[in-house]
C-alpha cells in the first residue's frame, strides 16, 4: 500500500462530522495502490458550518471528489452543479465527482446495496420486497431498487412524527419510478406477516441490533422467516445480527452492510478513476478492520 507522494498526486475526501473513525480511507488508498494510480484519500472533520467552503475546495484543489457522510449527505445537495437521476429521486448525496471544475452529486448507497445482492446471488428484479425502517439508508436502498425495475417495495416503520413525511416522500419515488410502493405501521404484526409471505427479500434498514442491543431483532416473530426469503441488514457491527442469525436458520441467504459498504465505495472509485475497484483485496482488508 506504499505510495510515493508526488507533484500530481490528487486528492479524493470524505468530509463529515465525525470522519476519524471511517474505514473509507483504507479501502480507497489501497484501491489506488493497487491501480496504480497517483492520489490519496484523507478524511476530514468538516463542520456544517464550514460545508460550503470545503466543497467549493473541491473546485479550488482541483480534487477528484469527496464521499459526504452524516451530517452533511443533505446539505450538499444544493451545493453541486449537477445531480445524478438517483441523487435527485433521494434527496441526498454521497459522493461527489469533479469533472474540470463541475461538481456532480451521486447517491451510490443504493447502487452498492444492489451490487451487495447480485454478490449472494439475489434478484429482485420484477419482484416484491419489504423494507424496515425508512431514513437515509432505507431511501437509497427503495430508491434505486424502484429505478431498477423491482414491482413492488412494502416499506415498515414507526408511526412516530417522521411518518407523514416519509409518506411524501415514497409517493414521490413511486410516481417518478412506476413502482408500487407502500407505506404500513411496524406494529401492524398481520399486514408485515402478509407482506413476507409474498417477498422475495426482507431489508433491516434501521439500527435495531447494532452493538451493544446484539439480542434485539426488528422482527417480534421469526416464525416469519423462511428459506426463500433473502434477507440483508444494513448493520455490519455486529457481522451476524440476531436477524441474520435467525435467517440462517431457517437456511435463507442473508448479507450484512459490510458488503454495502464495500460496494457503495466501489461505485465512487469507478465514478472518480473510470477504473474498477479490486473490490476481493478491499473486501479482505476491511474484514480484518
Amino acid at each position: 500500500m506504499e505510495q510515493m507522494i508526488s507533484g500530481h498526486t490528487r486528492l479524493a475526501a470524505l468530509f463529515a462530522k465525525p470522519a476519524r473513525h471511517s474505514i473509507s480511507p483504507a479501502m480507497h488508498n489501497l484501491s489506488f495502490a493497487e491501480e496504480k494510480i497517483d492520489a490519496i484519500y484523507l478524511a476530514f472533520d468538516v463542520e456544517p458550518e464550514n460545508l460550503a467552503t470545503s466543497i467549493e475546495s473541491i473546485r479550488t484543489l482541483d480534487l477528484l471528489g469527496v464521499n459526504l457522510s452524516m451530517p452533511h449527505k443533505m446539505a450538499a445537495v444544493p451545493l453541486v452543479d449537477e445531480l445524478s437521476p438517483a441523487a435527485s429521486l433521494i434527496g441526498a448525496i454521497n459522493t461527489i465527482v469533479n469533472q474540470n471544475g463541475h461538481l456532480i452529486g451521486h447517491n451510490t448507497d443504493g447502487i452498492g446495496f444492489m451490487r451487495a445482492l447480485a454478490a449472494i446471488e439475489v434478484s429482485i428484479i420484477g419482484e416484491t420486497i419489504t423494507v424496515i425502517g425508512a431514513g437515509g439508508a432505507a431511501t437509497a436502498i427503495i430508491s434505486q431498487a424502484a429505478l431498477d425495475g423491482v414491482k413492488k417495495i412494502q416499506v415498515f416503520n414507526r408511526k412516530d412524527d417522521f411518518y407523514p413525511v416519509i409518506e411524501v416522500k415514497l409517493q414521490e419515488i413511486a410516481q417518478q419510478t412506476g413502482c408500487q410502493i407502500s407505506l404500513q405501521d411496524l406494529d401492524d404484526q398481520l399486514a408485515l406477516a402478509n407482506a413476507l409471505a409474498q417477498s422475495q427479500l426482507l431489508v433491516n434498514a434501521t439500527g435495531v441490533g447494532m452493538k451493544p442491543n446484539e439480542n434485539q431483532s426488528p422482527l417480534k416473530d421469526n416464525s416469519l422467516l423462511r428459506e426463500t426469503l433473502a434477507v440483508y441488514d444494513v448493520i455490519y457491527n455486529p457481522r451476524e445480527t440476531k436477524l441474520l442469525q435467525d435467517a440462517k436458520a431457517v437456511g435463507a441467504k442473508t448479507a450484512n452492510g459490510l458488503s454495502m459498504l464495500l460496494y457503495q465505495g466501489a461505485a465512487a472509485f469507478e465514478l472518480w478513476t473510470g477504473k474498477q475497484m479490486p473490490v476481493k483485496k478491499v473486501q479482505a482488508l476491511i474484514e480484518m478492520l
